[in-house]
Parts: structure tokens; C-alpha cells; sequence
């Protein structure tokens, strides 16, 4: 069975966002904490629909998080909470939230792809995302 611990992880930080990210047999596995407020409309407008097209299971630690559906439904995500998020979502995350999320690895390509974008295309010249 494959496994693994937030401290057998190395983290990355990535200024607002910290994470540990890892894959365990088809499973992108994150364990995020967000330092600051981040809707992720605008990091997300790249993808069809204009929303991430991975769905996402997770457990929501610390905070909360706001998640608007191409559909129109919208839900909040409270410490505690199990969560499934379906295709087709765009999440604003509270300063001080934490949560573990597991995706599959080849859906979550395309968001990474996106995500990834968005950052290098928000550095000043000469800086390195």
C-alpha cells in the first residue's frame, strides 16, 4: 500500500501558498497551507470554462474555503469538513487555510500546467517563480 506523512514531503513555497506535493500510485496527494486570501479565478482562466476540470477529495483543516460551480451552486468548505469538489470549480481559499486533497495525477496536469502560467506570468523581469 502506498503511503506517506506531510513530513516525508519536501515543501515548496511559493510566497502566499505553501505546499508538500507528492503522488501515490495515480493520486496527486497536496497538503497546502494558503498564508494569504487567494480566489483562483483569475489563475484558472486559462482552462476550459474557465474553471479547474479535476475533481479533487480532501479533508479541510484550518480556515475556509468559498467554491463557485460551473452550474451556478456555490459551497463553503469548513474546518473539518470532507470535501469533493466536482469538475468544473473555481475555490477562493481564506488567509490561514490548511487542507489535504487528493486528485488524480493525470487531470491534475492540466491545473498544475495553468497554475504554473499564471505564476511565471505575474514576475517582474529577471525574477524566477
Amino acid at each position: 500500500m502506498p503511503k506517506t506523512s506531510p513530513r516525508e514531503i519536501e515543501s515548496q513555497d511559493w510566497g502566499p501558498v505553501a505546499s508538500r506535493d507528492t503522488e501515490l500510485a495515480d493520486l496527486a496527494v497536496s497538503v497546502t497551507t494558503f498564508k494569504e486570501e487567494i480566489d483562483m479565478t483569475a489563475i484558472l482562466a486559462s482552462l476550459p470554462t474557465r474553471s479547474c476540470q479535476c475533481p479533487h477529495w480532501g479533508e479541510l483543516k484550518k480556515g475556509h474555503a468559498l467554491v463557485r460551480y460551473d452550474d451556478g451552486r456555490s459551497e463553503t468548505i469548513e474546518p473539518g469538513d470532507l470535501y469533493y469538489m466536482t469538475p468544473g470549480h473555481v475555490p477562493t481559499f481564506a488567509a490561514g487555510t490548511e487542507l489535504v486533497m487528493f486528485s488524480p495525477a493525470a487531470e491534475m496536469k492540466a491545473t498544475n500546467e495553468a497554475i504554473e502560467a499564471f505564476m511565471t506570468s505575474q514576475q517582474g523581469p529577471g525574477q524566477v517563480p
